[in-house]
């Protein structure tokens, strides 16, 4: 059943009305189509004006609009007035909207340096608007994968994370070790043993001028989400993106400065695809907006770009170290990191999408190019297995426990 999002108010009608707020609290909500439904209402009080003043005082239920007298369609709009709440009704709408929040992924625990710690409130999982990360796009950002308990490739990611927050200049709030452990703390709190630790590094709240001024202290957030995604082996289709690749002194960095990401892959999607692939300025492949790509040659060879004008995925470079397996025992003629034309790509013999959230996903098509017999490739098939049997069982360099 479709749902209308009306302010704060979630409507579940087997035929969508119209709604448009007029008033402060109660909210009021003009109808204007119905049919004597029931509606699910998630929200506050709302009443239709002109009607027979029909006041819904739960906060949750059922409402029988019946009575509601539908309004005159040429009448003039009514006014909007914005109604001023309290502290306790901001709380109340925040928790209502998780209530009706529709998503896959669970929100379980949240770090906060603003706050000083650690809160399982979803409602309350927020940052400043002041925050130059929010309102500037002056932040970086890292995720690892939380599987069966362990956190994947925790050290790796950081080291990742660090060097970003360095190239935006930012100071972290404290050393790396300390980060660690709150990351370690964050999860730990959540329960979570399968699904995925985000973190943040900001210039900080304080202001909204350009830069970060010197009284502001920068920082660090972090949140856990629960999913239960299996790996797709159903094999992908993606497109050549024809949004502009970041520059490689911003593509280098993972930052919170995700729009020309965003539009790439809302471009595939619009056109039946997974995701757009991205060419260097060069016109080499260069990778996805938000994971690398890898392929197949017909002699069994293994290329990846290169990571020099790229994001250097630590996942992708897992792969790398995992597919050596595969050399030895002869799946694999060789392994190369390097420059690799559209033209090559096209023809290879497989061709798969890397990233901690998938973890390897094949590609069967390429804008209208099928890529080998247009399956999931036996390589990439490989590469997953080793890749899932490393975050159950992998050494302790890629797998730190979870003591929950």
């Amino acid at each position: 059943m479709a749902t209308t999002q009306v302010s704060h108010l979630s409507i579940n009608p087997s035929a969508s009305p119209q709604f448009s707020v007029v008033s402060k609290n109660p909210i009021f909500v003009s109808v204007s189509t119905f049919g004597g439904r029931k509606f699910k209402i998630c929200g506050s009080f709302f009443r239709p004006p002109r009607s027979k003043n029909i006041i819904l005082n739960q906060v949750t239920g059922t409402a029988d609009l019946t009575e509601a007298v539908a309004e005159n369609e040429n009448q003039n709009p009514p006014i909007f007035n914005v109604p001023l709440l309290s502290d306790l009704q901001v709380m109340e709408v925040l928790r209502e909207n998780q209530k009706c929040r529709n998503s896959k992924q669970n929100f379980l625990a949240m770090y906060s340096s603003v706050f000083g710690g650690i809160t399982v409130d979803p409602s309350m999982m927020v940052i400043p608007m002041d925050d130059h990360m929010v309102h500037r796009g002056h932040g970086v950002f890292d995720t690892a994968a939380i599987v069966n308990g362990y956190v994947y490739e925790l050290d790796q990611h950081i080291d990742r994370f660090l060097k970003s927050a360095s190239m935006a200049k930012i100071e972290p709030p404290f050393d790396g070790s300390t980060i660690r452990n709150i990351l370690i703390q964050t999860v730990s709190t959540s329960k979570c043993r399968q699904g995925s630790l985000r973190y943040w590094l900001s210039s900080g709240p304080g202001d909204f001028f350009l830069t970060p001024s010197n009284y502001m202290k920068p920082s660090l957030y972090a949140i856990v989400i629960q999913y239960l995604n299996p790996p797709d082996r159903s094999g992908v289709k993606v497109f050549t993106s024809s949004i502009p690749i970041k520059s490689p002194q911003f593509a280098v960095m993972k930052s919170v400065n995700y729009l020309p990401n965003v539009l790439s892959k809302m471009e595939a999607e619009e056109r039946g695809g997974f995701v757009a692939i991205w060419l260097d300025n060069e016109g080499f492949v260069a990778e996805g907006p938000n994971m690398n790509v890898a392929f197949v040659t017909e002699g069994k060879e293994l290329i990846m770009p290169s990571f020099e004008k790229i994001l250097g995925g630590c996942t992708a470079k897992r792969v790398l170290v995992l597919a050596e397996s595969l050399v030895r025992e002869g799946t694999l003629q060789g392994i190369r990191v390097g420059n690799i034309t559209v033209e090559e790509g096209k023809k290879a013999a497989e061709m798969m999408l890397i990233g901690s959230g998938l973890p390897i996903s094949s590609v069967t098509h390429w804008d209208d190019q099928v890529i080998g017999d247009g399956k999931e490739g036996p390589v990439a098939q490989a590469l997953l297995d080793l890749l899932l049997e490393d975050m159950k069982s992998g050494p302790p360099n890629v797998r730190v426990p979870v003591p929950y």
